[in-house]
């Protein structure tokens, strides 16, 4: 695939998804209810986009199936504070 498909903006979006991630934390309150919401948002928004590139490198399709669910997990946990 070339450089400019899907995949690229995947990674590219991912990427920008944490950068934001990292900022929005970054401006929470500094109390107990700030740290432990802002960890568990932090991990699990940060792990998006760490997991699809692990799932991006995946050397056969069953590795890349597994891979890309735990980047949806990570999603649905954020998406759903299912953690909180």
């Amino acid at each position: 695939m070339n450089s400019d498909g899907p995949d690229r903006d995947l990674r590219k979006r991912t990427k920008q998804f944490a950068l934001r991630i990292i900022k929005m934390c970054s401006s929470l309150p500094d109390n107990r209810s700030g740290r432990i919401l802002g960890d568990q948002v932090f991990r699990s928004g940060t792990s998006v986009g760490a997991n699809y590139r692990e799932a991006y490198r995946a050397r056969s399709r069953a590795e890349f199936i597994s891979k890309i669910g735990d980047s949806q997990r990570s999603w649905r946990r954020l998406c759903t504070g299912s953690n909180f």
